[in-house]
């Protein structure tokens, strides 16, 4: 595997899901989990925290198997598809730095709010992990597009999915230490407090992502098939 194919695949996922964790509406949703599992037992914590991040880490990797095949149909552009995903990306981060990123902020699956008040089903675990929340929306938009531009490229739908989905473990993984340690509870209510700061941050790396995906685009040698 390429360096550039582990960054891509790997490197760049967990950090963006790890960034999207700690946005504002992400922190919120994370501490609606923890308060509805605060007083199960530590055998259903365990197994409710688990369908969380694995729910939510296959349910974004198909949305990534779904970008690669559309960006597929699209080998003939495969450069161009950079550059044009790294204008997309340059303008997200513009909006959020602008304060504009309610419009491009939309939760994907079932409100977590609307489902807090059920109990007593490990099923609920899949039904907050199809939760993402819409303020992760432009990182995900950002890794969607990624995936479809090297579905141009030839990448397979593993590659989609795996990508997709790592970003889907870390942007819920910090919530294993969440629920099982007070002290990780309490850096998550320190980070809320902090939440205001960063969608201007996401915005910061949007742009630089965009940076380089224009450079890979104008410069990278990408063979045709």
């Amino acid at each position: 595997m390429s360096e550039f194919g582990l960054f891509q695949l790997f490197v760049l996922p967990a950090g963006l899901g790890l960034f999207g964790f700690i946005e504002p509406c992400s922190i919120g949703s994370s501490l609606l989990f923890i308060k509805y599992l605060e007083d199960e037992g530590a055998a259903e914590k365990i197994r409710q925290t688990a369908l969380f991040a694995a729910t939510r880490a296959v349910f974004i990797g198909l949305l990534g198997i779904a970008a690669v095949v559309v960006g597929s149909g699209f080998v003939a552009f495969q450069q161009a598809a950079w550059v044009v995903l790294g204008v997309l990306y340059a303008l997200l981060g513009i909006l959020l730095i602008a304060g504009r990123g309610e419009a491009i902020m939309v939760a994907v699956g079932p409100s977590i709010r609307k489902l807090a008040g059920l109990r007593g089903s490990a099923g609920l675990g899949v039904l907050f992990g199809l939760n993402i929340p819409a303020c992760a929306a432009p990182l995900l938009a950002a890794l969607l597009a990624a995936a479809a531009a090297t579905g141009a490229s030839g990448a397979t739908v593993t590659a989609g999915f795996t990508a997709l989905a790592v970003f889907g473990f870390f942007l819920s993984a910090p919530l294993v230490a969440a629920v099982f340690s007070a002290r990780a509870r309490r850096l998550l209510d320190w980070l809320a407090r902090q939440a205001t700061r960063f969608p201007k941050w996401s915005g910061v790396i949007l742009i630089a992502l965009g940076a380089w995906s224009i450079g890979f685009g104008l410069y990278a040698e990408v063979p045709l098939p």
